[in-house]
């Protein structure tokens, strides 16, 4: 599947990827895995995904999900849901609903993230 694929039809989920993309190509090389459910930022293994929360659920929605994996559990209060799937490995789902979104904060994160998966 495109990027172009992925995001048909909602302008507002392409914006956001486009602007969290940009950060990526900031931090350093990544390989983009783009799947019917996800996009998937890779180096040696996937350190960040984005997601359309209106393919599977209703309602209002955020327009796009960031989702990090980390060795530890993060403590904002930014983050909609935290999960442990693993032991000692920890899900962080993050909303974005504008580009102001991405802000330092996400970058700190992007980054860890990134380098982790190097």
């Amino acid at each position: 599947m495109t990027l172009a694929a992925y995001f048909a039809g909602d302008g507002a989920s392409r914006k956001l990827f486009d602007a969290l993309s940009a950060i990526v190509e900031q931090i350093g090389p990544a390989q983009i895995q783009v799947t019917r459910s996800q996009v998937a930022f890779r180096r040696r293994k996937a350190f960040a995904w984005a997601w359309r929360p209106a393919q599977y659920l209703g309602g209002e929605r955020a327009p796009l999900v960031l989702t990090l994996g980390f060795r530890h559990r993060d403590t904002s209060p930014r983050w909609k849901q935290v999960v442990e799937p693993r032991p000692g490995y920890f899900t962080h789902h993050l909303e974005l609903h504008a580009v102001a979104d991405l802000d330092d904060e996400v970058r700190a994160w992007l980054s860890e993230a990134w380098a982790a998966a190097g």
